[in-house]
């Protein structure tokens, strides 16, 4: 799920013929070979690698159907985070006890993260897709969705094919392009690929030890703030401004303890934070950190990242999260409806894709205030019906 809802684009910025997206695939390949000769791969290289080069129909199948996004937290965490991912998560970090230590030592990324990710996209290894990788990115490339993204994942993968961790017929994955155990996109592997296990390439497929590695040293590059918590859940009193929730709103711990925010374990650390309400004031609440942010360099989407950084907690001892009674949800159709309104009104949502985002939220929430409302960033039907 690496980066799977960036923004759309309809063509590379590049003004070149070569780089445009569409068209036949039979032109667009020669287009990605003219560009890789130029970039001073041999012709002989970029032959091998695309010589059994298809589009995959699956593939933008797969694009266009995203739905699981569409779920709130509540319901995405409940069937993501099962009992047995928690015991195998346990158990794994048992297994790869010295490794955790030697990382956090390292990048100061905590174990919870990596193991939440690891069960997260591939259930510790288990499942990690069985695409094509190149035939993926070719396919996305030369769709004319998100081709800015895609397009340059293909040359980096040229790259790993020529330093042997590539096989452009036999290495699989996602559908979206990402390889190995903690679904990484062919650039990020070659930036911030580790040799964890010292046998002389980067294996992200084969061994737990590189993708821990890998995963956590690009969470570092991207921002990750070292030995620093991401989330808390905590409890909120009643009368809260509610203004103040969000992750485009931050105070201190010490503010936060003042306005009457409580954690619901430990203490709070005194660090900025954001009032995280997934599903509005009466739903489960946290402080979500600065490193909770980064997270969303790994995924773009807020219900994937809130409940891989729940379940990072919950495989360091928190309890499960007080669930509420938050207001019923809206469906895809009404979800649409309310980003049609809300772009009406000059709102930037992010797209009309029924997804409720980080851009729907703080629109929401704008909203919210206009009306009077509760401004708690939560999407009611008499929000709905009021727009």
């Amino acid at each position: 799920m690496r980066n799977a809802l960036l923004p759309l684009c309809l063509a590379l910025a590049a003004g070149t013929a070569q780089a445009q997206c569409g068209g036949s695939f039979s032109s667009f390949l020669g287009g990605i070979k003219q560009e890789a000769v130029k970039r001073g791969h041999s012709a002989a290289n970029v032959d091998r690698f695309l010589a059994n080069a298809r589009q995959d129909q699956r593939v933008l199948k797969a694009d266009r159907s995203q739905g699981i996004f569409r779920m709130n937290f509540t319901d995405f965490a409940r069937r993501v985070i099962s009992a047995n991912r928690i015991q195998n998560g346990q158990r794994n970090a048992q297994r790869h006890a010295s490794t955790f230590a030697a990382i956090e030592r390292q990048y100061g990324v905590s174990r919870g993260v990596l193991l939440a990710f690891w069960a997260l996209e591939t259930d510790y290894g288990q499942v990690q897709g069985d695409f094509n990788t190149l035939n993926a990115l070719l396919t996305l490339s030369h769709d004319c969705r998100r081709p800015e993204l895609f397009r340059p994942q293909v040359f980096a993968a040229l790259t790993l094919f020529e330093r042997g961790d590539f096989d452009p017929v036999r290495s699989t994955g996602a559908w979206a392009g990402e390889i190995g155990q903690v679904q990484m996109l062919p650039m990020d592997i070659l930036e911030n690929g580790v040799d964890g296990d010292g046998n002389g390439h980067v294996d992200l497929k084969g061994s737990s030890v590189d993708a821990l590695y890998s995963g956590a040293k690009m969470l570092r590059s991207i921002g990750w703030r070292p030995n620093e918590p991401w989330l808390q859940e905590v409890t909120v009193p009643s009368g809260l401004d509610w203004r103040r929730s969000g992750l485009d709103h931050s105070y201190s711990t010490r503010e936060w303890a003042a306005m009457g925010v409580r954690p619901r374990q430990g203490s709070l650390p005194a660090l900025p934070a954001s009032l995280l309400l997934p599903e509005g004031r009466n739903g489960p609440a946290f402080l979500a950190y600065p490193n909770f942010n980064v997270l969303f360099e790994w995924n773009k989407s807020f219900v994937y990242v809130t409940t891989a950084a729940y379940f990072a907690t919950r495989l360091e001892g928190a309890q499960v999260f007080a669930a509420g009674n938050p207001a019923p949800g809206l469906s895809a159709a009404e979800m649409q409806a309310l980003q049609r309104k809300l772009v009406a009104r000059g709102h930037d949502v992010g797209g009309i894709d029924g997804i409720l985002g980080k851009k729907t939220r703080e629109a929401v929430q704008k909203e919210q205030v206009r009306l009077g409302f509760p401004a708690d960033a939560w999407p009611t039907r008499e929000l709905l019906n009021r727009l």
